[in-house]
């Protein structure tokens, strides 16, 4: 098998806002394969015990260079999944110009990018109901609206404000074609 083909189903690179599913989703869209990881790009920030600088508004530089640290090795970990022969799920906010870097962070093909864009109001009653937070100091419309504007619309954009998470993973298998970058 060529390397540029690795493994049964690639690289998916979910992103959204907060509170858009991507965690769920992500979990279970990775269950659907045989050989799968779920990575949580969000966990090479936790890794960080002295030192972090949060991300809020305004994001300082070194808030954005833990940020592009967190995802080149988000993107590297995938990487090596992959070359083992895993289908990844890479899950984070990759907002405006990230989601482009992350990609070209992923030489193996193929790979998949799917945008999880539920309304605004359909993120705040979602982000209302979890355990955790997360939004601080940034309004969740104004963060729906930046990350509209900002990300470049590549892959599959899905408006997931009536989908369930499980109609959700079936739509993105039934248009991975769509979703497909590389």
């Amino acid at each position: 098998m060529p390397a540029s083909e690795v493994g049964e189903g690639g690289t998916f690179v979910l992103t959204g806002v907060m509170a858009s599913g991507k965690s769920t989703v992500a979990d279970l869209l990775a269950r659907r394969f045989e050989r799968a990881v779920h990575l949580r790009g969000d966990v090479f920030r936790k890794m960080i015990v002295a030192g972090r600088d949060p991300i809020s508004p305004p994001i300082g530089e070194e808030a954005r260079r833990q940020l592009a640290l967190r995802h080149r090795l988000a993107a590297q970990a995938a990487e090596e999944y992959r070359r083992a022969g895993f289908t990844v799920v890479l899950q984070d906010i990759y907002l405006g110009d990230d989601l482009d870097r992350v990609v070209s962070l992923l030489p193996t093909a193929p790979v998949f990018v799917v945008a999880l864009v539920p309304t605004a109001s359909a993120v705040t009653e979602r982000a209302r109901r979890r355990e955790k937070g997360g939004y601080g100091e940034w309004s969740v419309e104004e963060l729906c609206a930046g990350f509209e504007a900002e990300t470049p619309r590549i892959g599959l954009w899905l408006d997931t404000t009536s989908l369930t998470p499980e109609e959700t993973v079936d739509t993105i298998l039934s248009r991975r074609g769509e979703a497909r970058v590389r």
